[in-house]
C-alpha cells in the first residue's frame, strides 16, 4: 500500500484523461490499494481485478450516498450525484430500497422491450449514416451521440416538441457540450418532475408512463430514475462507440480482422468494453471497517474502485494492454458486478452492435482526421471523447453481413 497523498488522480490534470492507463499501471504494480487524492478529496484507490470485483459485491461498501457521502457534500464534482432532487435512484441505494427500485425498473425494462427496439435503432443508425458529409464527419456529434439520445428520449417518452431542449441539457450535463452544467441539471430536474406528473395520468406506453401507472415509485424516484438512465445510458453508448472506433483505428490489424469476419463483432463489443470502457471508476463508502487487498480501510472513508485499472490487470488478462477482438475471456467489469450490475447493459450492447455494423458496412478506409485533434471529456467516473473526427469512403470495401444476433454473456 502507498500512503503518499502526493499521488493525485485529478481527472482535471492535463494528460491524465488522455492516458490514465500508464498511471494506473504503475499504481497497480506497486500495490492493490493506495491512499490517493482526487479532485481534492482523499480516497482509497483499489487497482487489481480480483479486489475490484470482490469490492463491487461487498456489503460493507455502501452506495448509499445520502448517508455516507458527507466528505463529498458541497464538492462541485460529486455532490450533485448524491444530494439533491435527482439523487433518489438505485445507484445510490443499498438493501431493501435498492431491491425495491431495481425490481420496479426491471419489471418494465425487460429483454423483450429492449429487443423490440432493434428495428428503430437500425433505422436511426442508417439514417444518421445516410446524412454523413462525403468523406468526413465527427463520429461523436454526427453518429455516436444522436443515436442513443434519440433512443433514450423515445424510451422515456419525451415528447418530440421537447427533445431539442432535452438533448441540449443532456449534452451539457454529461460534458458532451459546453455550458452551465448546474443550470442544465436544474432545468432537467424541473422538466423531469413535470414529465413524471404528466405520465401519472397520460396512459402513455413508454417506460416512465408504464412505471408511473404502477404507483410503486414516488415522483422523486421516477424523476431520478429517468435522470440515471439519461446520464448512464447516454454516455455508456456514446463511449462504447467512440472509444471502440478509436481503438480499432489505433489497431488497424484488428479493424481489418473485424471487416473480414462479422462473426467476430459480438466478441469485439466485449473487448471494446474491457479495453477502454465507458466507466472508469466507481465510488463506494465504507459503512464499517473493511479489509481490501490486505489493507484496513476505516469506516466512513471513500473508496474508489478503478474499473479502468482492473480491466488492464495482466494477472487476469494476458497482454491486457493489447486490443484483441478474439479474446476468450469476456467476463469484464464494464457494467459492474453484483447487485448493481447495469440494467441497461443489453440496450448498450444492442446499440453498440447496430452502430458498429452500420459503420463498418457503410464506411471503408475509415481513418482519423489528422487535421483535427482529439478532445476527451473531463471526468473521473467515465472516459469518453467529445469529438472523433474521421475520414472514410462511403462505398464499403467489404460490407458486413446484413443481419446478426449478438450473444450477451451472463452477468458475473
Amino acid at each position: 500500500m502507498s500512503s503518499d497523498m502526493a499521488v493525485n488522480l485529478d481527472a482535471l490534470r492535463p494528460g491524465y484523461t488522455d492516458d490514465p492507463y500508464s498511471v494506473l499501471k504503475s499504481l497497480r504494480e506497486a500495490g492493490p490499494v493506495h491512499r490517493v487524492e482526487t479532485l481534492g478529496v482523499p480516497m482509497w484507490l483499489v487497482t487489481r481485478y480480483p479486489d475490484v470485483r470482490a469490492a463491487l459485491d461487498n456489503p460493507l461498501l455502501s452506495s448509499h450516498g445520502s448517508a455516507l457521502a458527507e466528505p463529498l457534500r458541497g464538492h462541485p464534482h460529486f455532490a450533485s450525484w448524491w444530494f439533491g432532487d435527482l439523487s433518489e435512484h438505485m445507484m445510490n441505494a443499498d438493501g431493501p430500497d435498492h431491491t425495491r427500485l431495481r425490481s420496479a425498473v426491471s419489471s418494465e425494462l425487460t429483454p423483450r422491450r429492449i429487443a423490440s427496439l432493434r428495428p428503430r435503432v437500425e433505422a436511426l443508425a442508417a439514417s444518421l449514416a445516410d446524412a454523413f458529409a462525403d468523406g468526413s464527419c465527427d463520429l461523436i456529434a454526427d453518429f455516436a451521440a444522436p443515436l442513443p439520445i434519440t433512443v433514450l428520449m423515445e424510451l422515456l417518452g419525451v415528447p418530440s416538441v421537447d427533445q431539442e431542449n432535452f438533448r441540449y441539457w443532456a449534452d451539457v450535463v454529461t460534458g458532451l457540450a459546453d455550458g452551465d452544467a448546474a443550470s442544465a441539471r436544474e432545468e432537467t430536474a424541473g422538466y423531469l418532475g413535470d414529465l413524471v406528473a404528466h405520465k401519472r395520468t397520460s396512459g402513455d406506453d413508454d417506460l416512465i408512463g408504464a412505471l408511473a401507472r404502477k404507483a410503486e415509485l414516488t415522483d422523486g424516484e421516477l424523476a431520478s430514475l429517468a435522470f440515471l438512465l439519461l446520464v448512464a445510458g447516454y454516455t455508456t453508448a456514446v463511449d462504447l462507440v467512440g472509444n471502440g472506433v478509436l481503438a480499432l483505428l489505433r489497431h488497424p490489424e484488428q479493424l481489418e480482422l473485424l471487416q473480414r469476419s462479422s462473426s467476430l463483432l459480438p466478441g469485439a463489443i466485449e473487448e471494446f468494453l474491457r479495453f477502454d470502457g465507458p466507466t472508469s471508476h466507481l465510488l463506494r463508502f465504507a459503512s464499517q471497517p473493511v479489509t481490501i487487498g490486505g489493507v484496513q480501510i476505516p469506516a466512513g472513508e471513500v473508496v474508489l474502485l478503478s474499473l479502468a485499472s482492473a480491466e488492464h490487470d495482466s494477472a487476469r488478462y494476458p497482454r491486457a494492454d493489447q486490443l484483441n477482438i478474439e479474446r476468450a475471456d469476456r467476463q469484464h467489469l464494464a457494467f459492474g458486478h453484483g447487485i448493481h450490475f447495469c440494467l441497461g447493459a443489453p440496450l448498450a450492447r444492442l446499440e453498440g452492435e447496430v452502430a458498429f455494423r452500420t459503420l463498418l458496412g457503410r464506411c471503408s478506409g475509415l481513418a482519423l482526421d489528422p487535421s483535427r485533434p482529439l478532445e476527451w471529456r473531463v471526468s473521473l467516473g467515465s472516459r469518453g471523447l467529445r469529438g472523433l473526427p474521421v475520414t472514410f469512403r462511403t462505398k464499403p470495401a467489404m460490407p458486413l453481413d446484413e443481419q446478426a444476433t449478438i450473444k450477451v454473456p451472463k452477468p458475473l
